[in-house]
């Protein structure tokens, strides 16, 4: 059947292409937070590895629903690491980083989400995609709160 949800193929390839992106910056950005949770150590272990499986559980979930906005738009959505790796704004951590290190990488991988994000609702709010725009809205105000939270440990 063809789609017909008042969004036209153009529009709806171009928003589910900004969408792409940030399901590849958020499931980078799970694997690294998980990674950290993983192999955090020193005297905040337990408050960090904690922080961490907060922020990963969320990111889970969030890569389900930006991936399902994606095939609502009836655009097929990436699901590899060859395709995550080619789309992604963040890089890959090693798990050997600081605890240090790993909050300020979570900072810029929190920041990294937004700005993606944010690229991705000028079309669709151009569009008059509201579901995708109120997505797009609820994503970076998690990760802007995520990095401020973290950002705060470092002061």
């Amino acid at each position: 059947m063809v789609l017909n949800i008042g969004i036209s193929n153009e529009d709806r390839q171009e928003i589910a292409s900004g969408l792409s992106k940030l399901l590849a910056d958020s499931y980078t950005l799970y694997l690294k937070t998980h990674n950290f949770h993983w192999n955090v150590e020193g005297p905040q272990f337990n408050t960090l590895h904690l922080m961490f499986e907060q922020y990963y559980t969320e990111l889970a979930l969030a890569v389900d629903e930006i991936a399902e906005r994606i095939r609502a738009l009836g655009i097929k959505a990436p699901g590899s690491y060859s395709a995550y790796a080619k789309l992604a704004s963040i890089d890959e951590a090693t798990g050997e980083e600081s605890a240090e290190e790993m909050i300020r990488q979570l900072v810029l991988g929190q920041e990294a989400v937004v700005r993606t994000a944010r690229a991705a609702l000028r079309p669709a709010a151009a569009a008059g995609d509201e579901p995708t725009a109120d997505l797009l809205t609820q994503r970076m105000q998690i990760h802007e709160k995520n990095a401020w939270m973290l950002r705060s440990m470092l002061a």
